[in-house]
């Protein structure tokens, strides 16, 4: 049974900011939080938490931007220092103690390794689908080509006009995000297209403003982009047990993200999938149950 609630979080800088939540499994069990990436929700967990439901408190929320989440016009408002202050405050509000773990996709993966390297007695573990570490996207967009082309596709969702063009003809720039090969994924079914058609109806710009508020996107003649990014590894190292699921057909993250991730995750577990991309989550939604209970049930050192 999902359970929907609405959390008010203080003012992190940016505005007082409340999230919608998607929540399920006993109260007092150890606590899960699951962050959905771009252009999802939070109901793309559902599946999951009620699998994971019987042993843990599952809690999903709409990332700022998102579904009935607060959506700031600002594009300020979408750095990482508040992403991250959302997260760790639902983290105190809704128990005490650190989460068992942080489960993040995409966005909220890149949340998620941040809030990691930066404030790790949050959590116990890490549990990351398909996102990039900072450290090695860093690496890539400066030094190899294909992964920038991948990667264009940020500068058209950074466009002034993305929201509209995204929209027109009921989102038809916005379903290919899904597809395999050209093709409409299996899962992508008449009643989840719906779903999509309900949240995006309820706003882009929000969205939209995490990619015009990070600079860690391809370069282009007026802006540099991750060209002009440097950070000390220290900075982004997370020394937290850490699990990373990766479908290796991702299109728009290529596998040599994978390259040198012990550097900056020395306790990683890594699991290559073949024949899944993106979109793990939809895609083998079993395989993804299994590992991630594996993971849970070991001790942590």
């Amino acid at each position: 049974m999902i359970e929907t609630f609405t959390l008010e979080l203080p003012d992190s800088g940016s505005g007082p900011i409340s999230l919608s939540c998607r929540a399920c499994g006993p109260r007092d069990a150890p606590r899960l939080v699951l962050l959905h990436g771009f252009p999802e929700g939070a109901f793309v967990w559902d599946a999951l938490m009620q699998r994971l439901a019987p042993r843990w408190r599952c809690i999903a929320p709409n990332l700022r931007g998102y579904e009935c989440s607060s959506a700031p016009a600002a594009v300020q408002a979408y750095r990482a220092r508040h992403l991250m202050a959302d997260i760790a405050g639902l983290t105190q509000a809704t128990g005490e103690g650190p989460l068992e773990a942080l489960v993040a996709h995409d966005w909220g993966g890149a949340v998620a390794w941040n809030l990691a390297a930066q404030q790790p007695a949050l959590m116990r573990r890490l549990v990351i689908l398909n996102s990039p570490h900072p450290g090695t996207f860093l690496r890539e967009l400066q030094l190899n080509p294909a992964q920038r082309e991948a990667s264009a596709y940020m500068n058209f969702l950074c466009r002034p006009d993305a929201e509209r063009l995204l929209a027109e003809n009921d989102y038809a720039r916005l379903w290919p995000f899904f597809a395999r090969q050209g093709q409409a994924p299996a899962w992508l079914d008449e009643a989840q297209r719906q779903r999509y058609r309900e949240l995006w109806g309820q706003g882009l710009q929000g969205p939209l403003n995490y990619y015009r508020a990070s600079p860690m996107r391809p370069p282009t003649a007026e802006d540099p982009g991750a060209m002009a990014l440097s950070f000390a590894p220290e900075f982004v190292t997370v020394n937290l047990p850490t699990q990373l699921i990766w479908g290796l057909d991702d299109v728009a993250l290529l596998p040599g993200l994978l390259d040198g991730l012990e550097r900056f995750v020395p306790r990683l577990q890594l699991h290559r999938i073949p024949g899944a991309g993106h979109w793990i989550v939809h895609e083998q939604p079993a395989l993804v149950h299994d590992l991630i209970e594996l993971f849970l049930s070991t001790s942590v050192a």
